[in-house]
């Protein structure tokens, strides 16, 4: 078996160097060595460099939004309150719009726009002042985008719930109905108050039922909504006792997507029974707020969110033992549902506690009752004055008009009339596309494995590339989360939160079957830098003399569009396009037009594409138009360079080439640098896919390796060489390379003949890459343990293969059905004749609607990797069938033979058949699946005492005829009176 291993690396190693033309390429390199040089990284000063230009760019919008808000303040200050006819004051105006790819929308540069939340009457007195003032903002916008063209959004929320957006554009709502309300939004929210700390404390006695319980459940749900990630929130239910909904949180948790979706969950299966006693619920909230606990906290404002149906009690006792005299928790009391309590307690309770006392009736006084809290918190901001007008970026997440990932800055905007009315007017925003930020980092310097990112100083992500979030409000990203966690990166993140600097060397793995590879990081306060052992040198050509040829560089590779060029900004006026061959135009005629070193071109990229062009271009003419590949059993060969070149040989494997046309996207490329020697890399494919059909498919096998070389000391990878090897003429070349003769008319062949004994050649990632067995032909790129599961399982539980799980939170899943296990029976929500009027109803109602159609929501999916492990030699196992013992046959175990290929990603495996079924293994699996979350070491919640309720949804005209029902009583006496 050793020297059939031996065999098979010889065969590869003479083949591959010989058609990919690797070494005649490094020899093109050095023929060239007068055309470039070899530049060092140095990743302090590329840290610095890329911190300045994000500063540069901060600042500019800093200047904007503080222009925006002194002017607001000013603009709101002069403005005469006018009590006028609706109809006379309101207007619109019919505009033009143009496309514009900056906003990824049309647009129209000499106005702004406005949007009115759908429970919001749009003609009341204080929206139509509001439109008035506001718009004479609109010249503010204008100067600030001639002053910086780059700016993107600029917008300005209002506490009154109207948006005022420049430039105009049609605004686009993201459902059915339209619940756009800016005060929701994370930017908001951030800007308009300091951080926070709250605990919710929810009445669950058995008074609490049925539609006031919803109430309450809905009410907590959407005060969840009204907290960032710079707040700390924590949620209990009350009755005699007070528990936490979410036994695991036993102190206040970090307010992110990720905890309040559980918390949300909680809530909704909270049930009513028992008596009230709101000693019990402030006790548990004073405890939470006023501990010395460790655990994280926002050590700003404070404050108990109590949400009841009524009480006579005013736990005053409790208030004299935590809160008097400094009164340093606010208590803000909600009392929930229609009901004949006196409400003077719950007032008192507030109004002793520097809070504010609410009530809501109905479901239509939810959305806005439980965001006024923000303005009693926004007036010490106000009475603060510029010392709390700081600008606060926000977490990424999507933007509402289209722009993709943004950050916001926000400032807030304050009343400074006469009055003192010690109110915020809004917030100012200035949106930045994640893109914009992108462009200044040194993308193409750092190799298609380095990477910079940036974390806030929670630790989650503003920058980096796994940064990828599928739903919106996107899920925030820890640093820990965006890499496979381990000990150093721990120490990484924790140096960036304290502002320290610092560098160090260490080996990882990535979030792929790769295996490990070294990086740098450097930090610079919340800005890091990967920087990969093998980028720190690059390739810095000068060819200003031969830029003057790019149309014979370029023509020929045109005619035959066999050069792939991916849609890099070489220049600024370069116009791009997805057709390659009209891309290759426009970048031929831009270069018959720009001199040499232009200003407004990158002539780092520019000068290496040139370079690469003329080294693929000889590559091509000295070696690969002289070999045959049908010969060797090749389907194609390729070569791809740091440049942005690929090129694919010959020209009709071209025409139907699969892999990303940039190199820094493509997994073969970025795979071939982080390991040594030949990649092998079958087309994925799951269990679940249509087998192939070699009959009728031709099935490729891309192999690839980096091309590394050592010039003046400096070691570099610039490009990456393959081919694409044909899969049934390889196969027929592996059965007698695993064999003890060299000719397939010989006799006896091991792998071939003896049907009984299986030949893999299974890559490092677990994937089947060749079989002598012809029925696995069509398994070609499924995981391993999709093939032979108990092979598989032996070559894992005998360390052949380690396996790394990490979790994905940015993952979307199909919706699932609401459970209503443990859930009370359900009545009929019957909604009042205010309610009808209440557009507030209308709007919550379409939310109910809405979460039944959405046909996606975010989920938290189990990622697993196999990789080999370092085992280098030849091994044999013998693996049990039911029992091996010396009483059972030994015809019940298995021996299995298993050596990795040197130099290559594989491990060649020779087993025998497996002689019964009977094992009982774990089925190992590669596939994602949902993480279901669940609370380990917590007391599950007691549902023994609740049944299975009924529900249904009543229509509009049934919900009509009983509220008439109901109201004909209050009406017929005056009715029989006017008869009489």
């Amino acid at each position: 078996m050793i020297h059939w291993a031996g065999r098979i690396e010889k065969e590869l190693e003479k083949v591959l160097q010989h058609v990919t033309g690797a070494q005649q390429m490094r020899s093109i390199y050095n023929e060239k060595k007068s055309q470039f040089e070899i530049k060092r990284n140095n990743p302090r000063d590329l840290v610095e460099r890329v911190a300045r230009d994000i500063s540069k760019l901060l600042n500019s919008k800093r200047k904007a939004l503080e222009k925006l808000a002194r002017e607001a303040e000013q603009l709101q200050k002069e403005h005469v309150w006018q009590d006028g006819n609706p109809l006379e004051t309101s207007s619109s105006l019919e505009l033009e719009f143009v496309d514009d790819p900056n906003f990824k929308n049309k647009v129209n540069y000499s106005s702004s726009a406005v949007q009115i939340p759908t429970d919001i009457y749009k003609g009341s007195p204080v929206i139509l002042n509001e439109l008035n003032w506001t718009q004479a903002l609109e010249r503010v916008f204008i100067e600030n985008r001639r002053e910086d063209s780059s700016l993107r959004w600029q917008v300005f929320g209002s506490a009154t719930g109207m948006t005022r957006y420049y430039p105009a554009t049609p605004w686009r709502a993201p459902n059915k109905i339209d619940l756009y309300d800016v005060r929701r939004r994370p930017w908001y929210i951030q800007g308009a108050s300091s951080p926070k700390d709250m605990v919710i404390i929810v009445d669950v006695s058995g008074s609490v039922s049925g539609l006031t319980l919803k109430l309450m459940k809905t009410s907590v749900v959407e005060m969840l909504d009204t907290l960032s990630d710079d707040d700390y929130v924590n949620v209990a239910r009350f009755n005699e006792k007070a528990d936490a909904v979410v036994p695991c949180f036993r102190t206040l948790v970090q307010a992110n997507v990720r905890n309040k979706k559980i918390f949300k969950e909680a809530v909704m299966r909270m049930q009513a029974k028992g008596t009230t006693d709101y000693k019990s619920g402030f006790t548990f909230a004073f405890e939470q707020l006023l501990n010395e606990s460790s655990a994280p906290r926002a050590n700003c404002n404070k404050m108990i969110m109590m949400f009841t149906d009524g009480g006579e009690d005013r736990a005053q006792e409790i208030f004299e033992k935590y809160n008097w005299p400094n009164k340093t928790v606010r208590v803000f009391t909600f009392s929930v549902g229609q009901h004949n309590y006196d409400v003077t307690p719950l007032q008192w309770i507030a109004c002793a506690n520097k809070g504010y006392y609410f009530e809501i009736p109905s479901i239509g006084a939810i959305r806005i009752n439980t965001q006024e809290y923000l303005d009693v918190l926004g007036r010490p901001m106000v009475l603060a004055g510029t010392k709390a007008k700081q600008v606060q970026w926000t977490n990424v997440y999507q933007d509402a008009l289209g722009l993709g990932l943004v950050i916001t800055g926000t400032m807030p905007v304050f009343n400074l009339t006469a009055d003192t009315n010690q109110l915020i007017l809004g917030v100012m925003g200035v949106d930045i596309a994640i893109n914009e930020i992108k462009k200044k980092t040194p993308t193409y310097r750092l190799g298609a494995n380095g990477y910079t990112f940036a974390i806030d100083p929670n630790g989650y992500v503003l920058l980096h590339p796994n940064l990828r979030p599928k739903v919106d409000p996107p899920v925030t990203l820890d640093f820990l989360d965006a890499e496979l966690e381990d000990s150093n990166k721990e120490e990484i993140r924790r140096q960036m939160i304290d502002g320290k600097s610092g560098q160090r060397k260490i080996k990882t793995l990535i979030k792929s079957v790769d295996e490990a590879s070294h990086q740098y990081m450097k930090l610079n306060h919340d800005l890091g830098l990967v920087l990969p052992t093998y980028s720190e040198n690059h390739i810095k050509a000068n060819l200003s003399d031969q830029i003057l040829q790019v149309q014979s560089l370029f023509l020929p590779f045109l005619l035959i569009k066999t050069l792939c060029l991916f849609l890099r900004e070489y220049c600024n006026d370069l116009e791009l396009s997805n057709n390659n061959t009209e891309f290759l135009l426009n970048f031929i005629a831009l270069m018959e037009k720009v001199t040499p070193d232009s200003k407004q071109c990158d002539n780092l990229l520019l000068h290496n594409l040139i370079l690469d062009t003329g080294i693929i271009r000889q590559l091509v003419e000295k070696v690969w138009k002289n070999k045959d590949l049908n010969t060797y059993g090749f389907l194609a060969v390729f070569a791809a360079t740091d440049g942005g070149i690929t090129r694919v040989f010959p020209n009709k494997a071209a025409e139907t080439w699969e892999e990303d046309p940039e190199p820094f996207n493509a997994t073969y490329y970025r795979r071939s640098l982080d390991n040594k020697g030949y990649i092998f890399r079958a087309p994925y494919r799951t269990a679940k896919d249509e087998l192939l059909t070699p009959e009728n498919d031709t099935i490729g096998i891309l192999v690839s390796t980096a091309l590394e070389m050592t010039i003046g000391g400096k070691t570099i990878k610039p490009a990456v060489v393959g081919v694409k090897l044909d899969l049934e003429a390889w196969t027929d070349k592996f059965k007698i390379l695993a064999s003890n003769h060299t000719d397939s008319r010989q006799a006896v062949h091991f792998c071939v003949y003896l049907q009984d004994l299986l030949c893999y050649l299974i890559d490092d990632g677990g994937f089947l890459i060749m079989s002598n067995q012809k029925e696995d032909w069509n398994k070609v790129g499924m995981f391993f343990s999709d093939v032979d599961p108990y092979l598989m399982y032996a070559l894992y539980n005998n360390s052949f293969y380690n396996r790394k799980q990490s979790f994905d939170y940015q993952s979307v899943c199909e919706r699932m059905p609401n459970s209503e296990a443990g859930a009370a029976p359900r009545g009929v929500f019957v909604p009042t004749i205010a309610d009808f009027v209440n557009l507030a109803w209308w709007t919550s109602a379409a939310v109910d609607a809405e979460g039944i159609d959405s046909k996606e929501r975010s989920c938290v999916m189990i990622q697993t990797q196999y990789y080999l492990s370092n085992l280098s030699s030849s091994y044999n196992i013998l693996q049990d069938c039911g029992n091996c013992s010396r009483s059972v046959p030994v015809s019940l175990c298995r021996l299995i033979h298993a050596k990795r290929i040197n130099n290559t990603n594989l491990l060649f495996v020779v087993a025998e058949k497996m002689p019964c079924n009977t094992c009982e293994i774990e089925k190992l699996s590669q596939e994602e699946e949902e993480c279901i979350l669940f609370f380990s070491h917590c007391t599950p919640e007691n549902t023994s005492d609740c049944g299975r309720g009924h529900s249904f949804r009543p229509s509009l005209y049934t919900l009509l005829l009983i509220q008439l029902l109901l109201l004909y009583p209050a009406v017929s006496p005056h009715i029989l009176s006017l008869l009489h």
